[in-house]
């Protein structure tokens, strides 16, 4: 097989992980028999520094390209002017925007072996394994109109949450599909009590689960699924919500992981590449952490994760994608780990043992 791949390390600690996460799809590549051709451009600050905006073309077009797309992180403080026309994060979201990459895919399973590492009671943790599908590209962050404005002598900030209900209905069908493979439950968060946009979001959610008759349905207000996911996990199996709230609720459930290192994602839309499968935006869910950049340290945990998914995804190998999965699996539960999960193992200690973990998982 031969792939195509587009590497987006952004930055911070973005370039840190997706250059050990090629590494480790290389080595992976190596042992099938694959060919992937990866090639690296910019976005986000770096840029805007070398290029003038966060999205260049020569970027949005390699990404239409690709068979698959793996990011690292965007944004940090040299760019944090709130005053700024241009701002690291707009070059992510027009990408996921033109790519029409709707449905974000966030994973959260609790590992036994990093229960220590969460701040719930052990017993809270206990089979939790869930699955947030976050609709990508409609919402605050896309809606019209957004801006700044005098309004009777005083500076007004207006942002739009916008809705149609084809937007909502194709992600709720991605998440009733994804339930059926697994318990077959879908949980739809809204603030359907005081949002036009979350009411037409919990009809359109009623009306396409008809189509659905063996996976049940349960609506529930953010504000309480919020309170739901620190004080009865296990109870969910796919979350199904918009764009701002599975912002904020996938960054919470980081939580339960124990770090938001660990966690992945994987925005998905219609779009078939050269492979005949669907073409993605794979990118841990964590930011670009500048705390620590450059120190050699960061977790690239939820990016080897995220490359499983695109392995499955993107490429349809499912059997390496479980292959890479269980190699992570066997670094963390064997006792490697970087400082975010109480350990003393640097990014390159860690990648070089899921390396190694590789071929034993594999014989």
């Amino acid at each position: 097989m031969k792939a195509n791949l587009v590497l987006l390390p952004g930055d911070g600690i973005g370039p840190e992980i997706v250059y050990a996460t090629a590494e480790v799809m290389q080595k992976l590549a190596g042992i099938y028999g694959h060919e992937m051709q990866m090639q690296e451009y910019h976005i986000g600050g770096v840029a805007m520094d070398k290029c003038g905006v966060p999205l260049p073309e020569d970027t949005l077009q390699a990404c239409y390209e690709a068979d698959a797309i793996l990011l690292g992180a965007v944004g940090g403080p040299k760019w944090d002017d709130p005053n700024a026309a241009l701002r690291p994060e707009q070059g992510l979201l027009t990408l996921r925007k033109a790519l029409e990459l709707f449905g974000n895919l966030r994973p959260v399973k609790v590992y036994p072996f990093l229960v220590d590492a969460s701040p719930l009671r052990p017993e809270l943790l206990a089979g939790v394994d869930l699955l947030v599908v976050r609709e990508l590209t409609g919402g605050l962050y896309f809606g019209q109109p957004k801006g700044r404005r005098i309004e009777n002598g005083e500076e007004q900030a207006i942002d739009s949450l916008t809705y149609t209900e084809s937007e909502i209905e194709r992600v709720t069908r991605l998440a009733f599909e994804l339930a059926g493979k697994r318990k077959r439950k879908v949980t739809s968060v809204d603030k359907a009590n005081v949002l036009e946009s979350s009411r037409l979001w919990r009809q359109t959610v009623t009306r396409v689960a008809k189509d659905y008759p063996d996976i049940s349905l349960e609506h529930i207000l953010v504000d309480a699924a919020a309170m739901y996911l620190i004080t009865r996990p296990s109870m969910f199996d796919v979350i199904l919500t918009e764009n701002m709230f599975g912002d904020i609720l996938t960054d919470e459930s980081s939580v339960l992981a124990g770090s938001m290192g660990i966690l992945p994602s994987s925005s998905l839309g219609d779009h078939s590449n050269s492979l005949g499968k669907l073409q993605g935006l794979y990118e841990p869910i964590h930011g670009s952490a500048p705390d620590i950049a450059g120190k050699g340290i960061a977790n690239p945990v939820g990016t080897l994760l995220s490359a499983s998914l695109l392995l499955r995804y993107s490429l349809g190998l499912e059997t390496e994608a479980v292959v890479l999965e269980q190699a992570v699996e066997r670094t963390l539960s064997g006792g490697k780990r970087t400082p975010d999960l109480g350990g003393d193992c640097n990014t390159h200690q860690f990648t070089q043992e899921v390396m190694k973990n590789l071929v034993e998982v594999k014989t």
